[in-house]
């Protein structure tokens, strides 16, 4: 199927690196030059559609048709991510939280939403439209901008950790100390020092890990990795936050903030991890730098 010249894609200089058109049309944008950078023009409609979720999740509206114009009937979000329609993508990302994935999760009381995209009216309509949202969780201080908007709006409780709680100093509940907390049935906050001093992991159902800026999984290794070469708190500190959790955490989905998404089985995913624990014990807290992030 050709598609019209009027929908010539293109992606401008305002583009942050923040990763995330590449994670949703990886065969038609690459990193070149800390950028991204389309490789070729879209070939028939599933590509096209690929583009068109890489342009609604850019927080920097860099990714055009030859139209220049951004029709929201072709706004695919929320994504559902698997079969199970249990996690849905929430795309939209904030250039206030540089970009970083957000989620809803279904949960017998209702949604929950993992940290937040940007804030508009019109988006939380949408959220409040497939039910009540009970909790606004959110994995650490990077990603906090909007949690208070969408708390108020979609009448919810908004968690933080206290390590994190001057970014939300008017958060509804307050996590406290290392270990781990039910938040709901099925649904427990792991805190993670490391990334931040009050970085969180929420996992639901032993099945999905909502890792914040914690954890990801690296297109360039293939792997479960931490950012270390961005490490606001302590990587020394990360290493200790995943050494305690090993035997606590089995997931089958890794859903970072940044970074890509990745499905496993459970034991896959407890054997990489295990592996990551053993590289991270000899790291050391460097300067950041965002030139070194393996994506």
């Amino acid at each position: 199927m050709n598609l019209p010249e009027t929908e010539s894609w293109t992606v401008d200089d305002r583009c942050t690196n923040c990763d995330v058109a590449r994670q949703l049309a990886p065969e038609l944008i690459r990193e070149r030059d800390r950028k991204s950078e389309l490789i070729r023009q879209p070939r028939d409609e599933a590509e096209r559609r690929q583009l068109l979720a890489a342009a609604h999740a850019c927080p920097t509206r860099s990714i055009r048709p030859g139209t220049g114009r951004l029709d929201p009937a072709g706004d695919p979000f929320p994504l559902a991510l698997d079969e199970a329609d249990e996690v849905l993508l929430l795309g939209h990302n904030s250039r206030r939280t540089a970009g970083a994935n957000s989620y809803l999760c279904r949960r017998p009381a209702g949604w929950v939403m993992i940290d937040t995209p940007r804030y508009s009216e019109a988006l939380a309509a949408r959220y409040q439209a497939l039910g009540p949202v009970t909790d606004v969780l959110l994995t650490h201080r990077d990603h906090a901008a909007h949690g208070r908007a969408y708390a108020d709006r979609l009448g919810a409780r908004l968690w933080i950790h206290e390590g994190d709680l001057a970014a939300a100093p008017d958060a509804d509940e307050v996590l406290r100390g290392t270990d781990p907390v039910e938040i709901s049935p099925g649904l427990v906050a792991h805190p993670f020092p490391g990334h931040t001093l009050g970085s969180v992991l929420f996992v639901a159902d032993h099945r999905y890990c909502f890792s914040g800026d914690s954890l990801y999984w690296s297109r360039t290794s293939r792997d479960i990795e931490v950012q270390e070469a961005v490490t606001w708190y302590s990587i020394e500190e990360q290493s200790a936050s995943l050494d305690r959790c090993l035997d606590a955490l089995r997931f089958e989905w890794l859903l970072p903030g940044h970074g890509d998404k990745q499905r496993m089985p459970a034991e896959e995913a407890d054997r990489r991890l295990r592996a990551l624990a053993v590289r991270a014990r000899a790291l050391r807290t460097e300067p950041v730098d965002f030139a070194a992030v393996r994506w």
